[in-house]
């Protein structure tokens, strides 16, 4: 599983003009889902998402304020939005030729399903979370505040 977290001001996603999820202050998330993942991945990688120390320290003279400086507070500790846009492409292989493969993302349906089970885990982390809408043809606008951009993989448990 793959995600790419974009820290905004704002973001929102559109299909076929309607305005279907948006965030203030927050995190936009896009989420890839391989085909070897599972709900363990999900769980995992949304606990990491929450806890993922990219804001800074609160300023108590200014709480709202999205500020400059150390990285060292969670989404989940600020209690801003998150934005969860699924987006097959992070898991595109483009080591042969001159377009890029898509084997190795999950089927639609395993995809949705752990998808659906990111998004959830962050609401029972207690986040506001709106999406998009899986498989859709999207429209995403966001304000990139920073930039601040991430790239995190969760992979599969290895039992040993």
């Amino acid at each position: 599983m793959k995600v790419v977290i974009q820290r905004v001001s704002s973001a929102c996603v559109r299909v076929a003009g309607e305005r279907v999820g948006a965030c203030g202050p927050g995190l936009l998330v896009l989420l890839g889902v391989l085909a070897e993942d599972g709900p363990a991945q999900a769980l995992r990688l949304a606990d990491k998402v929450a806890e993922w120390r990219c804001f800074p320290e609160i300023d108590p003279a200014r709480p709202d304020e999205i500020g400059a400086g150390r990285m060292a507070v969670s989404v989940l500790e600020r209690g801003f939005e998150v934005l969860v846009v699924s987006q097959v492409t992070l898991c595109a292989d483009g080591r042969k030729g001159r377009r890029p493969s898509l084997d190795l993302a999950a089927d639609p349906a395993l995809g949705e399903a752990l998808y659906l089970r990111f998004v959830e885990r962050l609401r029972e982390r207690g986040l506001r979370v709106s999406t998009g809408r899986f498989g859709a043809l999207m429209e995403v606008e966001l304000v990139n505040h920073g930039p601040l951009t991430f790239h995190l993989d969760e992979p599969p448990q290895v039992l040993t």
